[in-house]
């Protein structure tokens, strides 16, 4: 019973002033027993993240809050210490670094801190990882295409100069156009994941 307390109460706090863009995240509820919520949170500016919206699962366990909530991302995005296939975070706070005083508000504001502050030494995307540390420019630019691709909306994409990514958009629709017609998400991650070489891309393709 005091867990239904505990939880109900960040929630009934959060829902006092639950505006995303005031402030920076929000909550969505999944159903009424509030053991499972939808987390939103804006990516910060001046990062790759910047005007995306980013959603996360959010499973409370039966023991919270002396165990941490379960958390992935439910949308795509490019970062070392997240899964760009399965969205599992890695991140201190969720596991051994948990503390019985933290909230899911607290958790939100935490994630999206660490969207601008990765941790590419503890990864959970090796592939990602490799690339934040040794070539920063190109993980920037896929980080922010991932951002475009999955986590704006239509409108926001509207006012986007997407001249940047032109050379992905042309390097994208060559690998579709050489393997008949592909989906443009299998070849974004294809792309990404081989450096943006088309014949790697194509090769690591043809081995799944």
């Amino acid at each position: 019973m005091g867990v239904n307390k505990r939880i109900n109460k960040e929630i009934q706090n959060m829902m006092r002033d639950n505006d995303l863009m005031r402030n920076q995240f929000c909550i969505e509820l999944i159903n009424d027993s509030n053991e499972h919520l939808i987390g939103k949170i804006l990516g910060v500016p001046d990062t790759p993240f910047q005007r995306g919206v980013f959603r996360i699962d959010i499973t409370i366990p039966d023991k919270y809050p002396f165990e941490p909530p379960v958390c992935k991302f439910l949308t795509k995005i490019w970062h070392p210490n997240i899964s760009s296939a399965t969205g599992a975070i890695c991140l201190d706070i969720l596991k051994d670094q948990w503390a019985a005083a933290m909230t899911i508000e607290s958790v939100l504001k935490s994630l999206q801190s660490f969207l601008s502050s990765p941790e590419p030494s503890d990864p959970q995307d090796a592939v990602v990882a490799n690339q934040y540390t040794t070539d920063r420019a190109m993980y920037n630019m896929t980080a922010k295409y991932w951002t475009y691709c999955y986590a704006m909306s239509d409108d926001s994409r509207k006012n986007y100069d997407t001249n940047d990514f032109r050379v992905f958009q042309e390097k994208i629709e060559c690998v579709r156009g050489a393997t008949k017609g592909g989906s443009h998400e299998r070849a974004l991650t294809a792309l990404s994941c081989n450096h943006w070489d088309v014949d790697k891309a194509l090769k690591s393709w043809s081995n799944h």
